[in-house]
């Protein structure tokens, strides 16, 4: 295993690289694909569930993609773990309600703050369900089976997130 430096980020060649070989090991043992987005939408159904479990039944999406806690949902809670592990491991980990930059951006005002992160989980949300899938998994699921609409996808929130991220921040602001 790489050599960590304590109080300093991994590599990002490294992680992509042992990302990678996540995917391939997954794909080796259980034939699935790494994907994200679907969590959350499955994770809602199960919140309403509790509220309205015969609105959600009579729902066609959630007829397609019943609200339960499956493989994916453990990958994301596996996500977060690791997110964890990796911080703790490298010396980086911190408690910290905003980050430092978006609340530069983006001022004082919790209301302010949180109104802009929910538009944006909004519009990913959105995007990702009209797509049948997050960028990033299409990106890396479909580069591995070497498909031109994976580096399609994985080009485009590339682009996409540079491009918003100099909308939202400037050109060499706060660095």
């Amino acid at each position: 295993m790489a050599k960590i430096a304590r109080g300093k980020p991994w590599n990002p060649y490294i992680a992509g690289a042992l990302a990678g070989l996540l995917l391939v090991l997954s794909l080796y043992a259980s034939g699935k694909y790494f994907g994200a987005s679907t969590t959350y939408v499955r994770a809602a159904g199960m919140v309403e569930r509790t509220v309205a479990p015969e609105r959600v039944a009579g729902m066609p999406y959630f007829m397609k993609e019943l609200p339960k806690v499956d493989w994916q949902w453990m990958f994301v809670v596996g996500i977060a773990l690791g997110a964890c592990a990796a911080a703790l491991a490298s010396g980086t980990f911190r408690l910290q309600a905003v980050p430092d930059r978006f609340a530069a951006r983006f001022g004082s005002s919790a209301g302010r703050r949180f109104g802009v992160a929910f538009l944006g989980g909004v519009v990913a949300m959105f995007g990702a369900r009209l797509a049948d899938g997050c960028p990033s998994g299409h990106g890396l699921s479909g580069t591995l089976q070497l498909a031109a609409s994976g580096y399609v996808a994985l080009v485009c929130f590339f682009v996409g997130g540079v491009v918003v991220a100099r909308l939202l921040y400037g050109q060499g602001k706060g660095r």
